[in-house]
């Protein structure tokens, strides 16, 4: 019997050393060396490029909005939502409910007083309602609003978007989509 104590004490050591210590290390080092923007959280100097940002300005393209968006007079940050870190999501509320026909309308009229004619994306919220990337029509969509910030021609801003656009993973998975980051950022390098 103290046999199999002795071989169970060491083994439970043995599972926690290597699961617990080494396999880690091992995993974030591999990590760190392939794959090392990813490993960091895809930070950029302005956010990360895995999660959407607030986008409030007319001099920038803005994400989708998240389930407290500019309807809410609180931006379209998910990070921080109704003043609290962490609040994020969607709605939840089902076609046929007047609130989500209330908040839309809002949505419609407040992209109407930017000068841009929102695609249904630019007025619904993801499913997780962090997502930071939009369509390239969503981006065309909003050349007019940042072209009449910015001063940049309509031209120039649909070639800017042009060029930031992704191709769907592997060509079929999924369809072609803009990091709103990465745009802002590269449109930031224009002015």
């Amino acid at each position: 019997m103290l046999t199999q104590i002795r071989r169970s004490i060491v083994l439970a050591l043995f599972c926690l050393v290597f699961f617990g210590l080494l396999y880690p290390l091992v995993g974030t080092g591999v990590s760190q060396v392939l794959f090392k923007h990813q490993a960091d959280g895809s930070i950029t100097a302005n956010g990360s490029t895995l999660i959407g940002q607030n986008w409030t300005s007319p001099k920038f393209f803005h994400g989708r909005p998240d389930d407290f968006g500019p309807y809410a007079g609180t931006g379209d940050n998910p990070l921080v939502a109704n003043g609290k870190s962490g609040d994020s999501g969607a709605t939840n509320l089902g076609p046929r409910s007047r609130k989500l026909e209330t908040y839309t309308e809002e949505l419609i009229t407040y992209w109407h007083k930017m000068g841009v004619n929102p695609t249904p994306d630019l007025v619904t919220t993801s499913g997780s309602g962090l997502d930071p990337d939009i369509t390239p029509a969503d981006a065309h969509a909003e050349v007019p609003m940042v072209s009449k910030a910015t001063g940049l021609s309509p031209k120039v801003l649909d070639q800017l978007v042009t060029r930031e656009t992704n191709s769907a993973q592997f060509g079929f998975l999924g369809s072609d989509y803009i990091d709103v980051l990465q745009l802002n950022e590269a449109l930031a390098k224009m002015e």
